[in-house]
This record gives C-alpha cells, structure tokens and sequence, in this order.
C-alpha cells in the first residue's frame, strides 16, 4: 500500500469523533465503541504476534519497526478508547483529531520518513492542531498546550524496553493531558 494509502486509513478515524460532532453518536456510546475497538485490536494484535494470523493487509499497513512490537492501528484504538474516558469531550474529540488529521498530515508532508521530522513539518503538524483544537472552541492557551504536546508527540519516537512507542499512542493522550492541565491553571 502507498504512504498515501496509509494516511487515507489513517484519517477514516476521524469519522468516529465527526459523528459525535454531528449528532450521529452520543458520547456514551462512542465511548463503549471505541473500547470495543480497542479490545478486537488488542486480540487481533495477540493472534498477529504470535504468529496465527498472517494477513496480507498486515504487510500493507504495518511498518517495519511494528512487526515484532504492537502495531500503530492497535495503540491508535488504544489510545482512543483512554483519550474518551479520561477527559471529556471538550478534551477527547480534539486530542483524537489532531492523531486522526494531524498525524497524516505529517506524514504526508514528511514524505513517510521515519526518525527526526524536520522543523517546517513540525511547524505545519502544530498549524494544524491548533486549528483542529480552535476549530471546536478549546480556549487559546488550552488549545496551545495541546497542539503543543501533539507536535512534541508526533516529533519523537522514544523507544522503552526495546518497543517503539508509537505516536498513534502518545499524540492524543499527551494532547489531552496538556489540555486538561491548561484548562486547570
């Protein structure tokens, strides 16, 4: 699959918070959504590395670095599912925006190379948070702090006890907290 490919995958995320937005989906309900996503991804990362299942769409969608650590479709639902129950809609539905719109954005402009971003993509992937944050009536500096740590988030893949943590998990959990913490001051 293309790195375009990828991000378009990536994005249909953004169809989850967007119907909340609209009305579609109460919050209650998005929320045992996403933890039921959360669980199917969590036993489909299981039978993936054990080695169970080998689908061709895990070849398509996985990086290199993921094939012997959870993948990032498994830490993106993750991440939702704790982004939801943690912070409240004002919080949640920005935070999994900048991961489903800014995170491929990123990608994009960084051409799908892995390591350091250089500094005008993280200067365009803050852009774009803060827009996304703004967009939906964060306050400016909670707005800030959040685009903030996003970008510190989608700039920096550390490695803990030999596993990539992916920026699927930390982008809107880090978004959220630093939001939340805004918001508090």
């Amino acid at each position: 699959m293309s790195e375009l490919g990828r991000r378009l995958v990536h994005a249909s995320g953004a169809v989850v918070p967007l119907a909340y937005l609209a009305g579609v989906l109460p919050w209650t309900w998005l929320r045992w959504l996403l933890v039921c996503g959360a669980v199917g991804a969590l036993i489909l990362e299981a039978f993936r590395l054990s080695g169970r299942v080998n689908w061709r769409i895990y070849d398509a969608l996985t990086r290199e670095y993921e094939q012997d650590n959870p993948a990032g479709y498994a830490l993106y639902a993750v991440a939702w599912a704790a982004t939801a129950w943690l912070f409240d809609p004002g919080i949640a539905v920005p935070a999994m925006l900048m991961l489903a719109i800014a995170d491929p954005v990123s990608g994009l402009l960084s051409r799908g190379e892995l390591g350091t971003k250089r500094g005008w993509v993280l200067l365009a992937t803050f852009g774009v948070c803060l827009a996304i944050a703004s967009l939906l009536a964060v306050p400016l500096l909670p707005a800030v702090a959040g685009a903030l740590a996003a970008t510190l988030a989608d700039g920096a893949k550390p490695v803990v006890g030999g596993y990539v943590v992916d920026d699927n998990l930390t982008i809107p959990l880090g978004a959220g907290v630093a939001m939340w913490v805004a918001l508090a001051v």
